[in-house]
């Protein structure tokens, strides 16, 4: 049983990319496959396999794409930095804000209070689950996540099974995937000009979904450890802590529409935030290793040799959902707006959900995996979190059978598929 899950967990890391593999590359190949899709690749599969080094092999992969881009195909590093650096900064900043969030939030014993008004059987965790799902639709799929975890830390002793880890990252995902607020590649589809409306109904197929894993997920938490009864008296709610968790939601908000730069708005309310009430700094130490591991990835997926997407249909975009559980769904969002003729609700649910597969596929499943680091293992998270894929199957095909694949025109001039590159991503 073991190696058919470890076999499931290679075949997610792989074949999604050699889907893709099949790209513009100014670079030798390998059986038309680009090599720098065979280092990553491997990068990813020895993250799969050796789950305790993580961190270790996601920087030696990185190390080995940027020494072949540099001396083998001439890549300008530099350059690419520059288109690259704000969405770096942008993510580390709201991954370690959103960890002082998280533990904000903690210490502020709302979550210590939750159990007096949850159910003490499966419906408890479940309504948890739904509470994240909520949350996520009006806030970055990251905090939700966190949240959630911070809540399911306390009211389950700590003792959180990984399978209902999966559960709550894909309940952060989906919940965000029909709103242009819930998560940044709608946020991306928002600002290049796909009208909001267009992607709400993305909804169609996160909702079954949800439906499907969430009780899932539940029935799996409860029978491992069920939620604390709140038969006793909770410490009172530190008002300061919970004003600025609000503030610091609020500060995503405002700077995610006005500077379309979410993390300077978190920091700031951090930093006000720490003049009212004490603020605990070791969970940046926490935090950072998890932040590199994603950073590294989301650096080598930008340097991969894709310039074009295959042709828009309901079909390739549900390859896309996979593809997004192990490649950065930033760029694929970026080369899908620029090419255009998608279904913007389809794409949104796909690229979104996606992500929930694999712990290191979305932001929220690295986040989580900062506060949970056990869950940093490709195969107990598919072989636990098993329902989380056909929860997405299943959704992907009630809003095709529903609503139908129904493309959107080009909101903008097409652009040349032939001058762009991975190092224009912006």
């Amino acid at each position: 049983m073991k190696q058919k899950i470890l076999l499931l967990s290679v075949l997610l890391t792989i074949v999604p990319l050699s889907t893709y593999a099949g790209t513009t590359s100014n670079g030798p190949t390998f059986a038309g496959v680009p090599y720098e899709f065979i280092l990553f690749g491997l990068t990813l599969l020895g993250i799969a396999l050796f789950h305790k080094y993580t961190l270790k092999i996601a920087l030696s992969g990185l190390a080995a794409v940027l020494v072949y881009k540099i001396f083998v195909l001439n890549f300008h590093v530099i350059e690419h930095l520059g288109h690259e650096w704000e969405i770096m900064l942008n993510l580390l900043g709201l991954l370690l804000g959103f960890a002082i969030l998280a533990k904000l939030f903690e210490d502020s014993h709302i979550p210590k209070r939750i159990p007096k008004f949850l159910p003490h059987d499966w419906r408890g965790p479940f309504i948890l689950l739904c509470f994240v799902f909520v949350l996520s639709s009006f806030l970055d799929n990251i905090a939700a996540a966190l949240i959630g975890g911070s809540i399911a830390h306390v009211v389950f002793r700590g003792k959180v099974h990984i399978g209902y880890l999966a559960a709550i990252v894909a309940a952060s995902n989906g919940g965000g995937s029909g709103s242009v607020l819930g998560d940044t590649t709608t946020t991306m589809m928002w600002i290049d000009g796909v009208d909001p409306r267009n992607v709400i109904h993305a909804y169609m197929a996160a909702i079954p979904a949800f439906l499907f894993f969430g009780v899932f997920g539940a029935l799996l938490q409860d029978k491992y450890h069920p939620m604390l009864k709140g038969s006793y008296d909770p410490p009172k709610i530190d008002l300061k802590k919970l004003f600025v968790c609000i503030c610091i939601l609020g500060g995503a908000i405002a700077a995610n529409f006005i500077l379309d730069f979410p993390a300077a708005g978190v920091w700031i309310a951090i930093i006000l935030g720490a003049l009212i009430t004490k603020i605990d700094w070791n969970e940046l130490q926490k935090a950072i290793p998890g932040s590199i591991f994603l950073l590294s990835l989301v650096l080598i997926a930008s340097m991969m040799p894709v310039d074009a997407l295959p042709d828009a249909t309901w079909q390739t975009t549900m390859v896309l959902g996979f593809v997004s559980s192990v490649f950065d769904n930033i760029p694929l969002t970026k080369l899908a707006l620029d090419q255009g003729g998608y279904d913007w609700g389809f794409l949104a649910y796909a690229v979104g959900f996606g992500g929930s597969m694999v712990w290191f596929g979305s932001s929220a499943g690295v986040a989580i995996s900062n506060m949970y680091p056990e869950a940093r293992s490709v195969g107990s998270w598919v072989k636990n979190g098993w329902y989380v894929i056909v929860g997405y199957v299943i959704g992907y095909f009630i809003l095709l059978l529903t609503l139908g694949w129904n493309p959107h025109p080009p909101h903008k001039p097409p652009v040349n598929s032939t001058t762009t590159s991975s190092s224009q991503i912006d």
